[in-house]
């Protein structure tokens, strides 16, 4: 482990790992057309999230991120089509339910505000790992500029999610900081 530490700090690859080889064209413009339909997924749950709860705080925050999401597509679409590419235009159904938020239209219903937010976590907890997946392909310096500058967003609206959901009313400090 030493070893990796110091072959990392002199800029080296630790020791047993190949450098990410260069995705093709196709796979670059396959990884932002996931991120395309990641972030619609985003967009649309937030924004019937938004519909689901009667605080104007709330309501505010998750038509703010849902807007955000609908930017974050324009500018990866307007990426994929850089490439050469067709732009996914929508989140399809088996996508939204691996993506995680499917289940915000059943949670929305009962205007249950912790529950709505414990669902939009779960949509964004799926939304890092695909930016997180798509970090580690080797895109090209552009794409990654904006792929890490909409993953540093995404974190961030994770944890205003998550931080919201922990301080609910109704759940008690213990639960708050444990998860249990």
């Amino acid at each position: 482990m030493n070893n990796e530490k110091l072959n990392m700090s002199e800029g080296k690859m630790p020791v047993g790992e190949q450098p990410a080889a260069q995705p093709t064209n196709d796979e670059v413009i396959a990884t932002i057309n996931g991120l395309i339909e990641t972030c619609r997924d985003g967009q649309q749950g937030f924004a019937q999230a938004a519909d689901g709860v009667d605080r104007s705080d709330l309501k505010s925050l998750f038509y703010e991120f849902s807007q955000q999401r609908a930017t974050f597509v324009g500018e990866l679409q307007d990426i994929v089509r850089t490439l050469g590419g067709d732009p996914e235009n929508t989140g399809s159904l088996a996508g939204s339910i691996h993506r995680g938020w499917i289940d915000i239209k059943s949670v929305v219903t009962g205007r249950d505000e912790t529950a709505i937010l414990n669902e939009c976590e779960r949509g964004e907890d799926s939304a890092k790992k695909q930016y997180e997946t798509a970090l580690e392909t080797a895109l090209p310096a552009y794409i990654l500029q904006t792929v890490q500058s909409q993953y540093t967003s995404v974190k961030d609206a994770h944890d205003r999610v998550k931080a919201l959901r922990d301080n609910a009313p109704g759940k008690n400090a213990s639960t708050a900081r444990t998860g249990f």
